[in-house]
């Protein structure tokens, strides 16, 4: 990992919206450094306020902020928080957003719907962002949506060293897509654990209802690995777990990027045929939706990795063509 210098780090501010504040305090560890102080509050009538507590001028601006939910409160405090800096002289402002929201909405599936995720694409532009850094996108051409430069970053290294400790063969293990769309995320999964593939296909008959009508590939006396980007209500891949149960396989782990968890998300997995849940920390998960077959790695180094090479001008091409060390010692 590149070093900050003192030099470096004089030049630097990372600052954490209240979204993400565990995730940015993991970071800045890493970077040896101390959370820029930032006053964010909501008035009465639900207005958000943010300002930086310290000078930030001719600085390059580092805002941690996952637009998880409250999604519509959270999207509003990083865009107020990126205009307060850009007021403020800032040399660079770059967004770290670990999960961003409205992702999903990223084409006209009918007539008369939204492109939400250009319109937020549209928003952080405006507000002053230079540069967004995030992580998984629910579709990687959404990083055409900006006008400015995005780091695309993938949480598969992290999920798959995870695994690796397990010591799957390919005659014991199969790595599952829960659907069509997601075949080359669990194919890069599949390479690194040097196990096969398997697809579920299915059909979906409105939002957050899939019913699962056949799997490809074999799945029989087999441990598989369902890979996602994202759980939310985990409707899906609960399904999915179970077909791959009723079709024969002995255990069922699920993985994610993003644990989105809407209700009754927990209540599901909990019950669910799974052996265990792994996810990362790019959406700070309360207490209460915490359980026992619930794993969480940390995505901080990765990030801090990134903000390093940015902050130094160094490139960071590397960190898209080999695996980074994580972090994450099981």
């Amino acid at each position: 990992m590149i070093t900050l210098t003192k030099e470096d780090k004089d030049k630097i501010r990372v600052f954490a919206g209240t979204s993400s504040e565990k995730l940015a305090e993991k970071i800045v560890k890493y970077l040896d450094m101390d959370l820029s102080a930032a006053e964010i509050v909501k008035f009465a009538d639900g207005e958000t306020f943010a300002k930086a507590k310290q000078s930030v001028r001719g600085c390059k601006v580092f805002i941690v902020q996952s637009t998880s939910k409250p999604v519509n409160e959270s999207l509003m405090e990083l865009l107020v928080f990126i205009d307060a800096i850009k007021r403020s002289s800032a040399k660079e402002i770059i967004a770290v957003i670990p999960y961003y929201g409205y992702a999903r909405q990223d084409r006209k599936a009918s007539p008369r719907e939204p492109i939400t995720s250009k319109l937020v694409a549209n928003l952080l532009t405006v507000a002053g962002a230079t540069r967004v850094i995030t992580m998984d996108l629910h579709a990687r051409q959404i990083q055409g949506f900006f006008d400015i430069p995005v780091d695309h970053m993938e949480a598969l290294p992290i999920l798959a060293k995870h695994f690796i400790k397990y010591g799957f063969s390919p005659e014991d293990a199969v790595v599952v897509s829960p659907d069509v769309g997601g075949v080359k995320r669990a194919r890069g999964l599949a390479n690194w654990l040097h196990t096969p593939l398997a697809i579920i296909d299915k059909r979906r008959a409105k939002a957050n209802v899939s019913e699962v009508m056949n799997i490809i590939g074999d799945v029989k006396g087999k441990k598989a690995i369902l890979i996602d980007d994202m759980i939310d209500t985990a409707g899906t891949i609960c399904n999915a777990a179970q077909a791959l149960i009723d079709k024969g396989a002995l255990e069922v782990y699920g993985c994610a990027t993003h644990a989105v968890f809407s209700d009754p998300a927990v209540e599901r997995l909990k019950n669910s045929a799974f052996t265990e849940i792994v996810v990362t920390d790019t959406i700070q998960l309360p207490e209460d939706k915490k359980f026992d077959k619930l794993k969480i790695l940390t995505t901080s180094k990765m990030f801090a990795e990134i903000i390093t090479r940015i902050a130094t001008n160094n490139p960071i091409s590397g960190l898209f063509e080999m695996p980074v060390d994580d972090g994450n010692d099981d």
